[in-house]
């Protein structure tokens, strides 16, 4: 009997695929980055921003919710990664973004999504293993995490992928 090994190994208790979507919320441009997961592979099925023009809220929440609804019936993930806000110096910034936060936590609860939430700090942790990392530092560990050989535009893409990749070796509850 021959046996080929493979990245999930018959001896691994637990091996299995997850699909995840990671979201940097913002106001005029919400970040995505939905990649898959499966043993110590990962890859990038899928990344982006959601852009709002910034005039109308209302119109700009519906064009999240519609959006975000739209990637999460395409990818079917199993959880979602939200940053959570830390600190702004801008009080007015603060309430814009908190708004479309509550637009977005709205949509993944509409989907039935489990989430996860992270700051900054905890997310430049995870995938730097130091968390005060800057944001080229971040940029190459999702880019060879994921395998992806040119640079992520706009940094809010590359931002919900490394968001993503956070949520991966967290449980829920």
């Amino acid at each position: 009997m021959s046996i080929t090994k493979t990245h999930c190994s018959l001896f691994t208790v637990h091996c299995s695929l997850m699909v995840i979507i990671g979201i940097d919320p913002g106001t005029t441009q919400i970040g995505f980055g939905i990649i898959k997961n499966e043993g110590n592979r990962f890859e990038a099925l899928d990344y982006g921003i959601i852009k709002n023009s910034g005039k109308d809220k209302l119109l700009d929440y519906k064009k999240t919710a519609k959006e975000l609804s739209e990637l999460i019936k395409k990818y079917k993930p199993e959880r979602a990664v939200v940053e959570r806000l830390f600190f702004f110096k801008n009080q007015k910034t603060v309430m814009s973004v908190g708004e479309m936060r509550g637009v977005i936590m709205l949509t993944l609860a509409n989907h039935n999504l489990p989430v996860l939430e992270f700051t900054p700090l905890q997310i430049k942790q995870s995938l730097s293993g130091y968390g005060r990392a800057d944001k080229n530092q971040i940029q190459r560990m999702v880019r060879l995490i994921l395998g992806i050989k040119e640079e992520i535009k706009p940094d809010d893409a590359a931002d919900a992928l490394a968001i993503a990749i956070c949520g991966v070796n967290n449980k829920i509850g």
